[in-house]
């Protein structure tokens, strides 16, 4: 475990960083060609932010400027240079994330060796490299992945103000906590208290003039962090787009609401699977919709959708009013949607639970024990050292993030890659300390490091047990050996004094062993590119596709309830729709991210092909064209500045990608965004703006009253003109995907449900027929 420090610090190269970087390199880069549009929500954005400077600096959804993503600009602007200079791809998207990622394994490196020496620098730095949600989160165009490294670097320029007593650096760091609040928001806000503490503990100067440089500091973070959002809030809604997400048609009302408040609360009104957001259309339901009864739809292509909540659990839920319910029941969790996705109970030990604990918490445990002995050599005459007031920085960074996900009512999964510095910082040093008590044999923290290290063995067992039925039983059998054997070495070591060669192999193989499940759960992003783009998790693909362990019970208790009940409701939902029910986008009915029709059980014809399926981004169906409304559209434009209008933007994504041209989301992301009043859209009809719209028979969210206006005045579109049949939107998905063919989808497709964590979400495909509506200005003035 020791080094000789100085000899390697004179070097100019430190070869097993450049090691550590390559394999980091690898886990994120490595196949992210089939990542299809990625999160299409976001790379529909980077197409419209490229064709102009108005796009660009509202980072606008849709070409014309109609309302923008639910997140800040500042991580898109840079997604859109690299899709300035490769072209719009989900790698070219998702390419910054990735090298930040290195660079974030990078930074923790001079983080922590200053201070703690290269041994644990190194460490430090294998760890980040190696956290699961990490490597799935900056394989993905979400904006986490570059959030924790704009963190870093705030934490590396605060550090090194404090070390050379330099206030421009520590001015500088609060900046670039701004910066990342143009990024993300609030989230970014998370390392504060961290940079507070630290910065009253270590910067030794008289406290007057402590103060006044936090003051000062603390005036900067909050003028970059609002400069943005000001600005835009200032301009007049006429001149600028809507802000996407927002009830209000402002910035910081997203920021502190939706991307703020709302995320502890719970109580989300927009949201949904592939962008920031909660659930489906909570409030505005499509009319004529619930669970249990038939719904038709006006126009020439009529189908009827009979569902019962017994035989599909998500379907009937989303029947009611747009929104998904809980499997076991509504209650509160109608406005609390945490739980849909996979994070567990609220409860001081949520992060060790099966939904989160294979996320960022494989080496929790063993960051906490070692704090003990990170801690032990404390005394009063030494509180102030470097080494344990960075300790107490990365505690407090660790404590108010772990604190928020333990009481939080929703976030995603990855949203834990904010623990991922902490952890592998505190994990690092930990380890590092506890070698030498151990190697000293310094009375009871010599047994500190065996004691870790079997507990953190037995944690990580406790993570892998219930994936035995999708990884290799090997493995689980593999890490229980290694952890008993070198436990038990350990513990004999802690009796000899002598043969210190033998204890330094025993610590490495320690080390060694409790790498492997981070290892192994890093990689299945990687040898599943496709299977969690816009909701990223680590670990193995569970049935319902949520990740990260813990879903499996659910979809359990979910699938058994289906399969009893799949063969009535087959046979009840054949006779009522037959196959002319299509979806937003002209799949059959139901289908989603290339899963079976909802409420259809393994016998479903469409669905033969797709259960062998994963197509690149996990995009699936969801992000599939339909070739003939396209064309239709396009060859009846006369000048229009939208080819057609939907409820939400997941039903426009890929249009927007595949076009450049403008498609318009009425509500916004989710469909709930009320940017439209009749009036509003009165006036863009008669401005031959936009003509066509597409609505299907549930609907996702979206203004009831908007879609019953349409309905009564538009004309319905013969579906012969634009619809395809439900073979072509199959075939139209596998090979605009260029599919890559897997059999991991088929319990998901024989369930008869859909898989959330792939790509377009519940917005793209809907689970009802859907109408083209034909609206001019004459239809107004009737």
């Amino acid at each position: 475990m020791e080094s000789n420090t100085t000899t390697v610090s004179r070097s100019r190269v430190d070869i097993p960083l450049i090691l550590i970087l390559l394999l980091s390199a690898f886990l994120n880069i490595w196949h992210i060609w089939d990542n299809g549009n990625a999160n299409s929500y976001y790379t529909a954005a980077v197409t419209s932010m490229l064709q102009s400077f108005h796009n660009f600096f509202y980072a606008s959804f849709d070409p014309a400027g109609f309302v923008t993503i639910d997140k800040p600009p500042v991580a898109f602007w840079l997604q859109t240079l690299f899709a300035a200079i490769f072209g719009v791809h989900g790698w070219s998207v998702t390419l910054p994330a990735a090298l930040a990622g290195v660079g974030s394994v990078g930074l923790i490196y001079l983080i922590m060796k200053p201070t703690f020496g290269i041994q644990v620098a190194r460490i430090a730095a294998l760890f980040m490299a190696l956290t699961p949600v990490a490597v799935a989160v900056q394989r993905s165009n979400n904006v986490d992945g570059l959030l924790v490294f704009t963190l870093l670097l705030a934490t590396w320029m605060l550090l090194k103000g404090i070390r050379l007593q330099k206030m421009g650096w520590i001015f500088g760091a609060f900046a670039m906590v701004g910066v990342a609040f143009n990024e993300k928001m609030l989230q970014a806000y998370m390392i504060l208290p961290a940079m507070y503490v630290f910065y009253l503990l270590a910067f030794k100067v008289n406290w007057k003039k402590k103060l006044s440089i936090l003051a000062v500091s603390t005036v900067i973070l909050a003028g970059v962090s609002v400069s943005w959002p000001v600005i835009v809030d200032s301009v007049p809604a006429s001149q600028r787009p809507y802000i996407g997400s927002s009830q209000t048609n402002s910035v910081l009302e997203l920021a502190f609401g939706y991307n703020g408040v709302s995320r502890l609360t719970g109580e989300t009104q927009t949201g949904g699977m592939g962008g920031g957001g909660g659930m489906p259309g909570a409030n505005n339901a499509a009319p004529n919709t619930s669970a249990g009864t038939s719904t038709s739809q006006a126009g020439t292509n009529t189908a009827s959708t009979s569902s019962s909540a017994t035989a599909n659990p998500i379907s009937a839920g989303m029947a009611q009013g747009g929104l998904m319910q809980p499997p076991n029941g509504g209650g509160d969790m109608q406005r609390r949607t945490g739980g849909m996705f996979n994070t567990g109970d609220v409860g001081p030990l949520r992060l060790f639970q099966k939904a989160l604990s294979g996320q960022a918490s494989l080496l929790l445990p063993f960051a906490i024990i070692s704090l003990i002995t990170l801690f032990a050599g404390l005394r009063r005459v030494n509180w102030r050292e470097g080494k344990y007031t960075e300790i107490v920085f990365w505690l407090m960074w660790l404590i108010p993030v772990g604190g928020f996900f333990s009481i939080a009512n929703f976030f995603h999964q990855y949203y834990l890659i904010m623990l991922a510095p902490p952890v592998a910082a505190i994990a690092a040093a930990g380890l590092v300390a506890g070698w030498r008590y151990y190697r000293q044999g310094t009375g009871w923290l010599a047994w500190l490091l065996p004691i870790n290290v079997a507990a953190t063995t037995a944690f990580q067992l406790y993570v892998i047990y219930p994936y035995r039925n999708e990884i290799a039983s090997f493995w689980f059998y593999l890490i229980a050996a290694l952890g008993i054997l070198i436990t038990i070495g350990l513990l004999i070591g802690t009796r000899v004094q002598t043969m210190s060669r033998g204890k330094a192999y025993l610590v490495s193989a320690a080390a060694g062993a409790l790498l492997l499940t981070p290892l192994y759960w890093s990689s299945f992003p990687m040898m599943n590119p496709s299977s969690n783009i816009a909701l990223p998790y680590g670990g193995p693909i569970t049935e319902m596709g949520f990740g990260g362990g813990g879903a499996r019970d659910r979809d359990a208790q979910m699938t058994a309830t289906h399969r009893d009940t799949s063969a009535s409701a087959t046979t009840e939902a054949s006779n009522s729709t037959g196959n002319t029910a299509m979806s937003a986008q002209g799949a059959p009915t139901g289908a989603m991210n290339g899963g079976a029709p909802a409420g259809n059980g393994a016998d479903s014809s469409t669905s033969t092909d797709n259960s062998r399926n994963r197509s690149r981004g996990g995009m699936g169906l969801a992000d599939s064209v339909n070739e003939k409304l396209l064309q239709f559209v396009t060859e009846n434009n006369q000048g229009e500045k939208y080819l057609f209008a939907v409820n939400n933007a997941n039903s426009a994504s890929a249009y927007i990608i595949r076009t450049g041209k403008a498609v318009m989301a009425m509500g916004g992301y989710s469909g709930s965004d009320p940017i439209l009043t009749v009036d509003k859209l009165k006036t863009l009809v008669h401005n031959g703006e936009v003509k066509y719209f597409l609505l299907n028979g549930m609907g996702r969210g979206g203004s009831t009253e908007l879609t019953q206006w349409i309905e009564e005045h538009a004309t319905v579109v013969p579906s012969s003109e634009w619809e395809e049949s439900s073979g072509s939107v199959v075939q139209n998905a596998l090979s605009d995907s260029k599919s890559t063919m897997s059999t991991d989808n088929t319990d998901t497709e024989r369930s008869g449900m859909m898989n959330p964590s792939q790509g377009g979400g519940f917005g793209g495909m809907g689970m009802m027929t859907s109408t083209l509506y034909e609206l001019t200005p004459d239809d107004i003035n009737d």
